[in-house]
């Protein structure tokens, strides 16, 4: 019996996926001082062990200044590679490929997290959970442009601070490398630092960094060579583009973009959109199944670069159409991992997969599934239906 395409190996560069089945990089906001918790390990951990092929540590901050709120994941200093490796065993030993995802997010740092509100932080309230440098988190962007009404305005970085950060972009990739990822992934969507850069909407500089699209491109591209060139080269490197954030950044520039980038050794883009007005983008509709994959398609199409497929991906048979369609090359399930940490070996089985528990689960949970699925006929899985009375 011929395997899905969902279940079928990918190899880039020298990394092979055994399947298609992507967890993506997905806030905490749990970290202390940038060090990564306990529930990191356990957060990935479920994930790894439920059978997906690549697992993405959530954005990791290249720089203090560049976290979003209270919580975030740090890489900036030499002092966190040691949580950041055991985050990556715990991923590599459950079965999956490490993957991390290095983040800055400029205008949009010092913030409460979502489920409190996201709104400004003040620093009373910031120094109340243990932030000692308050000064210091300051909030940088391209322009001196509020990200929202209720935001203060950042500052604008000079032109030699800009090349700071692509080093320290540089550096933090040396550091997750160290830590032992297998997979990198740049983050330059969603309103971040980045994007703020590429969307004439957030910069109107007027040196080389601002103005025409080929400069508004030139700090994503000179953070990808910077990477890229510290990056081992048996190693994937992916980009997080918003393809579409109704802000004046759409489809054609990422095409372009995507072009350069893959040029200079971006192997993947993954394809999201919005969060510079905010976010989702629902240019192809209403918010419903699978409603960006367009943009992978479009992406893929006409750059000729490999893409991920993310927003709303939640069944099996959808996954594998958009991989039989060739609309994309990766499938990357997010919250509704978080809903069921097993979503790929729940696929496989949907799909038909030979040995499905041995080729998704750790043989400590594969034993015991396969022997009572074998035992138990007419028993189905919780996920199957919605009761013994339905």
């Amino acid at each position: 019996m011929s395997q899905p395409q969902l279940f079928t190996p990918i190899q880039l560069r020298d990394v092979t996926l055994r399947n298609r089945v992507v967890v993506p990089p997905m806030h905490q906001y749990s970290a202390v001082d940038g060090h990564a918790t306990d529930w990191h390990a356990v957060n990935v951990g479920r994930f790894a062990a439920g059978g997906a092929g690549l697992v993405f540590v959530e954005s990791t901050k290249v720089e203090r200044r560049g976290a979003g709120t209270v919580g975030d994941l740090g890489l900036w200093s030499d002092d966190q590679i040691a949580g950041h490796r055991r985050l990556a065993d715990v991923i590599r030993r459950s079965g999956s490929v490490p993957g991390l995802q290095l983040g800055h997010t400029g205008r949009k740092a010092r913030r409460s997290r979502p489920w409190e509100g996201g709104g400004p932080l003040v620093r009373e309230e910031a120094e109340a959970e243990g932030v000692g440098d308050w000064d210091e988190w300051e909030i940088v962007a391209p322009s001196p442009l509020s990200s929202s009404a209720r935001s203060a305005p950042p500052r604008a970085l000079t032109a030699a601070e800009v090349q700071e950060v692509v080093r320290r972009w540089a550096d933090a990739a040396r550091r997750a490398d160290q830590a032992g990822y297998d997979v990198l992934e740049i983050h330059g969507a969603h309103g971040y630092l980045i994007h703020q850069f590429l969307c004439p909407w957030s910069n109107e500089r007027t040196d080389q960094y601002g103005g025409s699209e080929a400069n508004r491109m030139r700090f994503a591209v000179e953070v990808v060579e910077a990477v890229r060139e510290v990056w081992p080269a048996g190693k994937p490197l992916f980009l997080r583009l918003s393809v579409e954030d109704d802000a004046g950044w759409g489809p054609r520039e990422s095409v372009e973009l995507a072009k350069l980038v893959g040029s200079r050794g971006v192997d993947v883009i993954d394809c999201s959109s919005g969060g510079m007005k905010g976010a989702p983008v629902t240019g192809h509709g209403p918010i419903g199944y699978g409603y960006q994959v367009p943009y992978a398609e479009r992406t893929r199409r006409e750059s000729g670069v490999k893409t991920m497929a993310v927003g709303l991906i939640v069944h099996a048979d959808q996954a594998e159409r958009i991989l039989q369609d060739g609309r994309a090359d990766l499938i990357a399930v997010g919250r509704e991992a978080m809903y069921n940490p097993n979503w790929a070996l729940d696929a496989a089985l949907k799909l038909g997969v030979d040995d499905a528990f041995a080729r998704t689960l750790p043989a400590s949970q594969s034993y015991w599934l396969a022997k009572r699925a074998a035992a138990a006929v007419g028993v189905e899985p919780s996920t199957y239906g919605s009761g013994i009375s339905a």
